[in-house]
């Protein structure tokens, strides 16, 4: 039956006929077949193409840019530097430090410096090979600890901070002396490293500029409504005549919620030329636009009592920015905030501190800001039940946080699913006769966390909505649902078809959607932070239900019955006591249309207030929180230290799961991807600001030879805000796989990993040091 949701109401007609179903994407046969647009699909008429001068140094100054020879090749029909877009942009409005070009200095090696528009790319190439810079190098950051220290030369000459980008410190309840009356304390140092999405689109913008004055443009990104605005403000123009269009995208996991540079160029080569202009970039441009995981070093201490409650954690963070800010202030927040779930922590003080370097700028990866903490915390939580001689598992379960209470930081938690998530996956793994018991070299880990659904204010502050939902309904019986919502793989465009049939008791193929365009569709401000399926999902309930009164009405009308009779249900209308008495929906709609004019509706969702009362409280607070636990099995080789994944099971509480099908492949995909981070995946520079593999040959992510198997474990805890009850699944489960892995490891050979990713030369170090410690203490026992 179904889940009551937010109104407290159920599935409009009782059962639910398409919520809960394992329902196909709606973009899934075209994608199959590749009839899917994308954006380097589209050609118009007279199209040029650009392509981007790049900063061969990681910290320089600019001292001349002579771009004649470039303008004379013929076929170039337009180049800029940055004079031509001076203005800043960033998508956090108070740290807003990029410009489209570089204009007086680079920060990294492949900063963009030019732009050329030609009538080929070859001819592109050519004219970047002809641009002459003259720079005059400066001493390049390339260590955040020395990036903290020294601040001259900066890197931003206008900020007061020097190389540091921000701090936060908060403090709740008295950690001191929650570590001094534990029973034990660990304490120890971690490190997280850089990755990159690895998604298999690369960026590419495509602008128009019409004679209308209109200009166009489309862009793999999965913010359009950001782009719309950054545009506005670069290109100085009136938001109304600008329109951006997500055509399909192929792949995004936070590396397209930036704006970025192509986009900007192509814009305003459109508006020199008088022709449409593309820009694609190549895998290796793809590396250094970057905005991937945030490298952090964090030192945690842990106590708890005898019986395993803790009493307090103590987190200090530096983490390295990379060149400019992107979400840096939210990921330094996120970095503490997002630590409170789901164990109960009675005191919590963390530091955190991110600073500037001069390598690729960091960004959002999917669960931004808070994967890496999560890594530490959880190994020390299994560290803390070997000191105290406790079951891993039910060290969390005596830690779990209450029911219907809120987090040390003040986030209020509206259902929790964690228990049966650690029960789901104890059961499934059968950790309990297993774990310990395997023969040397095999071993489990566990590991939880919580995550949001959805940010509680947008990136720049105003009133109104967060998502919005148009329905337009046709006399065919064809009901449009225009969304400004990013679908970017996850499946939102399926969840806003499957809602509406729900709600107006449609059949799938009646309902088609329109999304992410800015001339068509509501504001929804994209896909991030987890809020696509809530946000928009609610909106879809508050159009649907805006709707269906007039819809039931007019059919009640019509019958002259109580309109409570009237049920809807794919795509025929019955009377709930006399089953004789139907009509299609199609005459439904036509009647409605004949007695309240032409049929339409909207709907729209916002946060309700949420957040602690102090500066910063109201970051990383959400609408719901989704919860998690895995167990990974893993095999290590002690003669070449490498470490093989057999096996993980992963647990989400995702509320009510709209689509099994979609949140199951949710789940799985971020699994992999953690896994990957773990023991494949580096981003990362060498000493010359250069990146040490910017290809798919050289960067290295699983295959499916190398993919575990991964089992798929749907908890539903039916949170009362979300739509039927549902919550997040695309970011969540990817926190709790790297620090199982680590925890595994441990089972089955006995060393802690703290510093990732896990390689074999680690492990071979972590096993001679084991050993190391342990042969005294065999001398001795032997002397005895």
């Amino acid at each position: 039956m179904a889940a009551r949701d937010r109104h407290g109401l159920e599935a409009p007609w009782g059962e639910f006929r398409h919520i809960g179903k394992a329902t196909p994407k709606v973009d899934g046969l075209a994608k199959a077949t590749g009839a899917a647009v994308y954006t380097d699909d589209l050609t118009l008429p007279g199209m040029l193409h650009g392509k981007t001068l790049r900063s061969p140094h990681p910290h320089a100054r600019i001292l001349s840019v002579d771009t004649s020879e470039a303008r004379r090749l013929p076929g170039v029909l337009g180049v800029l530097t940055g004079k031509d877009l001076p203005v800043r942009y960033g998508i956090i409005p108070w740290t807003q430090d990029e410009t489209a070009l570089a204009v007086d200095k680079v920060r990294f090696v492949g900063d963009p410096v030019c732009a050329v528009a030609a009538l080929d790319e070859d001819t592109a190439n050519a004219a970047v090979r002809l641009i002459r810079v003259e720079y005059e190098l400066l001493h390049p950051y390339l260590d955040p600890f020395e990036a903290l220290k020294r601040h001259d030369p900066a890197i931003h000459e206008d900020r007061k901070e020097g190389n540091i980008s921000k701090r936060v410190e908060l403090s709740f309840g008295d950690v001191d002396a929650g570590l001094a009356e534990a029973d034990a304390v660990v304490e120890g140092d971690f490190y997280f490293h850089g990755t990159t999405h690895g998604a298999i689109e690369p960026h590419c913008a495509l602008a128009r500029y019409g004679a209308d004055g209109v200009l166009t443009l489309w862009s793999s990104t999965q913010i359009t409504h950001y782009v719309h605005r950054a545009l506005a403000r670069v290109l100085g123009m009136p938001p109304h005549r600008i329109r951006v269009v997500q055509p399909c995208l192929g792949g995004a996991f936070g590396g397209k919620s930036d704006p970025f540079s192509l986009e900007f160029c192509v814009a305003r080569l459109a508006m020199l030329t008088g022709r449409p202009v593309k820009m694609l970039y190549t895998r290796e441009e793809v590396f250094y636009a970057h905005r991937g995981r945030h490298p952090m070093h964090l030192h945690y201490r842990t106590g708890a009592r005898r019986d395993g409650t803790l009493t307090a954690v103590d987190a200090k963070i530096l983490i390295d920015g990379g060149a400019y800010s992107s979400y840096g202030l939210v990921t330094t927040y996120y970095a503490g905030q997002l630590l409170t779930g789901p164990t109960h922590l009675p005191s919590y003080r963390f530091d955190s501190t991110r600073v500037f370097t001069n390598k690729p700028p960091c960004g959002p990866k999917r669960g931004h800001g808070s994967v890496q903490p999560r890594f530490a915390f959880e190994v020390q939580l299994d560290q803390l039940a070997e000191k105290l001689g406790l079951d891993p598992i039910e060290l969390r379960r005596r830690n779990v946080l209450p029911p219907g209470s809120p987090t040390v930081n003040g986030q209020r938690v509206t259902s929790n699913g964690f228990l049966e998530c650690l029960r789901r996956v104890e059961d499934a793994s059968g950790w309990r006769l297993r774990r310990g018991r395997l023969p040397r070299g095999k071993g489990l880990g566990v590991a939880g966390s919580m995550y949001i659904s959805g940010t509680n204010y947008p990136i720049y502050p105003n009133g109104m909505p967060q998502s919005g939902i148009q329905l337009k309904v046709d006399r065919s019986g064809l009901v449009t649902a225009f969304s400004g919502g990013n679908d970017i793989g996850q499946g939102t465009n399926t969840i806003v078809q499957s809602l509406v049939a729900e709600e107006l008791g449609l059949a799938l193929d009646q309902v088609r959607v329109v999304a992410a365009d800015t001339d068509l569709c509501p504001v929804d401000l994209g896909a991030y932070s987890s809020r696509g399926t809530f946000m928009i999902g609610n909106a879809v309930l508050d159009a649907c239900r805006n709707l269906r009164g007039r819809l039931i009405d007019a059919v009640a009308e019509r019958w002259k019955c109580d309109p409570r009779r009237v049920l809807f249900m794919d795509g025929a209308v019955l009377d709930r006591e006399d089953p004789s008495r139907t009509m299609t929906s199609v005459e439904a709609i036509q009647h409605a249309e004949e007695r309240f004019d032409t049929l339409g509706s909207t709907g729209s969702y916002n946060t309700p207030k949420l957040g602690g009362d102090y500066r910063g409280g109201t970051i990383g607070a959400s609408p719901a929180y989704s919860f998690t636990a895995h167990v990974v099995e893993v095999e290590v080789d002690e003669e070449t230290g490498r470490i093989t994944c057999t096996r993980a099971w992963i647990a989400h509480d995702c509320g009510k799961a709209l689509n099994p099908l979609l949140v199951a492949g949710q789940i799985e995909g971020s699994a992999y991807m953690g896994l990957a981070e773990a023991l494949l995946e580096d981003h990362s520079v060498n000493r010359f600001g250069l990146h040490q593999g910017p290809s798919l040959l050289d960067y290295r992510m699983p295959t499916a030879v190398d993919t575990p198997e991964l089992l798929a474990l749907i908890v539903e805890s039916l949170d009362p805000e979300g739509p039927y009850g549902a919550k997040e699944a695309g970011e969540g489960p990817l926190h709790p796989s790297i620090p199982a892995l680590a925890n595994a490891v441990h089972d089955a050979v006995g060393v802690r990993l703290c510093h990732l990713p896990f390689t074999p030369g680690k492990v071979l170090k972590a096993l001679r040091e084991l050993r190391a410690r342990e042969a005294p203490e065999r001398l001795v026992v032997g002397k005895g």
